[in-house]
């Protein structure tokens, strides 16, 4: 028997706000919200946003903030805050040549050694020297546009390293704990209790970057020191690894002494990391697995990067889709007329517990992950090429969610998050991959949603992205649209898919399973299946028993209340980041050790020593 990996919380932040409470979700499906709830939803970014907060944060917004809360989020023109593409700082080499050579002064200070060849220097006075040379290599301060122009960012105004003491870090292991901390707290439950409820090493987490931290207080300015003139920081080589979103919710939000992972694998990151945590908790080596992903792209050499290689939506292919009056806001735009993706950043966390410890604490019930598939391509010309690895990934979770909730469930009660990249490319092999399983497995009118037309890519997070959104379906009922595009492309697949332009709902309990789809660089590829709460719940039914259900829900009460409460502190625009540096540290000399046993001073709980023989049989 295999216990079910629950999702009992969930967090982040990306460029639709904060996503715990289905608040992100419910930016992307704005129109389709009543008033009262519309309002607290822009509310909440206002108080993010730095626009009002406290208690002037409630109540209805006027025309203008409203119009800043909206034209500050989602995908949008790339802010000033970033760099300007407009006048990117670039050098420009040079040789300088003159008959009589050059003759100038500087500090002596600022002399190079050894001096360059050809370089002639006198001394002068208060430490400035004379330089003849006759000729010089000279690199010219100048700037160059970054044909670059939208981008997924965080809301206007809000900055995650301005709720905690951030100094030094980089804006990618920002993201992560601000996302940690959000997933932890709308969890409703104190961690202290988690972690002595499931046993210190019953607790993982798995957590990466697909890109590393690459802004100036990782391994960007680690990489651009030298040439810059500078000197390396002690801190930008560890904290630029790929590994950092991990190891800083284990130290600083967690204090966790359990498993821990950083997978990596492209564009299906997250995906790859869920994989390792619902094996986790599927066989019984962990009891609790936090997963997440935090990734901030948006610098100039990662823009010239994918934009070198033709992968994004610059602002030629724009024109020849909008004209000369660019929609920013648009240029995500799946599975329409497209030409490249769109960047984003963004941070994406859940909490799972099995079956058995979610309804013993009472803890919330946001769905359920039945199984993570992971398929390489095999054979490759291009790397960056899709192949067929992604046809055995999406089948094969097909498949398994057929046998566990049967054909009627698939056919009928089932929608899929597309990675939907907004590549010309992928329209075609994403859709040619949903259509002909779609065909033949009989499902007619399959729905497919692409959250990358409201948020960008947020490469590692992107699946987060899907997860949250198809939380926020489950709940709410509303299938986002792509709304980005005015009509699906003629070369994209859809004989048997429902690829709608605007939001379509549904009564939540008729969608039991979403599809989340991932397809990576050099042939990541990766597809989850999640089941809805009542799903999840009906099958907590069957395993347990009613009374154990109705004794959870009496359990879960206090915990909903604990949970609304951190909701309603951070719509005010106070989000109470956990950040433990340097709290509780473990006294080595204090661990008490016994053949069978190891307890660590401060930590709950005391950590078994196996004493079985794995191999029996052959030894």
């Amino acid at each position: 028997m295999q216990r079910l990996p629950v999702i009992t919380a969930f967090g982040g932040v990306n460029p639709a706000g904060r996503s715990s409470f289905h608040r992100g979700y419910k930016r992307m499906v704005l129109d389709n919200l009543g008033a009262a709830e519309r309002t607290d939803i822009l509310s909440d970014l206002a108080a993010l946003m730095g626009l009002r907060t406290g208690d002037a944060a409630g109540g209805a917004l006027d025309t203008e903030l409203e119009r800043q809360v909206l034209q500050g989020t989602l995908v949008r023109e790339l802010e000033t805050r970033f760099y300007d593409y407009r006048h990117c700082h670039f050098h420009q080499p040079a040789e300088l040549r003159n008959e009589g050579g050059f003759v100038f002064e500087m500090s002596a200070r600022q002399l190079p050694s050894p001096l360059p060849q050809g370089w002639r220097v006198e001394t002068l006075d208060n430490g400035r020297v004379r330089v003849h040379a006759a000729e010089l290599a000279v690199m010219l301060d100048s700037y160059r546009e970054i044909a670059v122009a939208s981008a997924g960012q965080l809301p206007t105004g809000f900055e995650p390293g301005g709720h905690y003491n951030s100094r030094f870090h980089p804006r990618g292991l920002q993201l992560a704990i601000l996302g940690a901390s959000d997933a932890v707290q709308s969890l409703g439950i104190d961690w202290d209790l988690v972690t002595a409820k499931a046993g210190p090493d019953k607790i993982s987490v798995y957590a990466s970057s697909a890109m590393s931290q690459l802004d100036p207080n990782g391994n960007g300015g680690l990489l651009q020191s030298r040439l810059r003139g500078g000197r390396v920081s002690s801190k930008q080589l560890a904290l630029g690894l790929t590994s950092m979103p991990a190891d800083f919710v284990n130290a600083y939000v967690l204090g966790s002494v359990g498993t821990t992972g950083a997978v990596a694998g492209a564009c299906a990151t997250y995906l790859y990391n869920l994989r390792a945590a619902v094996e986790d908790i599927r066989c019984g080596r962990a009891r609790v697995a936090v997963v997440g992903a935090a990734e901030a792209p948006l610098v100039p050499e990662v823009v010239d990067g994918y934009a070198t290689m033709g992968a994004l939506a610059n602002l030629d292919g724009l024109r020849k889709i909008f004209g000369d009056n660019i929609d920013f806001r648009r240029a995500s735009r799946p599975f329409g007329d497209n030409c490249g993706f769109t960047l984003g950043e963004g941070s994406q966390w859940a909490v799972l517990m099995d079956d058995e410890l979610a309804l013993e604490l009472g803890a919330p019930i946001h769905g359920a992950v039945a199984n993570v598939f992971v398929n390489a391509d095999g054979p490759k010309k291009s790397i960056s090429a899709p192949g067929p690895g992604n046809y055995l990934t999406v089948a094969r979770a097909m498949s398994e969610v057929r046998a566990i909730l049967g054909e009627e469930s698939l056919r009928q009660r089932s929608f899929v998050q597309a990675h939907g990249s907004s590549t010309p490319q992928n329209r075609v092999t994403e859709s040619a991959i949903f259509d002909r399983l779609a065909g033949a497995f009989g499902i007619e009118n399959w729905p497919v949603c692409a959250v990358k037309a409201f948020v960008g890519h947020t490469v590692a997070a992107a699946s987060g992205d899907q997860l949250i959104s198809s939380l926020g379906v489950f709940a709410r009922g509303i299938l986002p649209g792509i709304t980005t595009i005015d009509r699906v492309a003629d070369d994209v697949y859809h004989k048997h898919l429902s690829l709608s332009l605007s939001h379509v709902e549904r009564d939540p309990a008729s969608l039991d399973v979403a599809f989340l789809n991932s397809k990576g660089f050099g042939g990541n590829n990766a597809t989850a299946s999640v089941l809805a709460p009542h799903v999840a719940q009906k099958m907590l039914a069957k395993r347990h028993g009613d009374r154990a259900l109705t004794e959870y829900r009496k359990r879960n009460e206090a915990v909903a209340e604990r949970a609304a409460a951190y909701d309603a502190r951070a719509s005010r625009g106070d989000l109470d980041a956990i950040y433990r540096f340097g709290e509780g540290l473990v006294d080595e000399e204090g661990i008490s050790v016994d053949g069978h046993s190891i307890t660590l001073p401060g930590i709950a709980g005391a950590v078994s020593l196996p004493v079985e023989n794995p191999f029996a049989d052959m030894v």
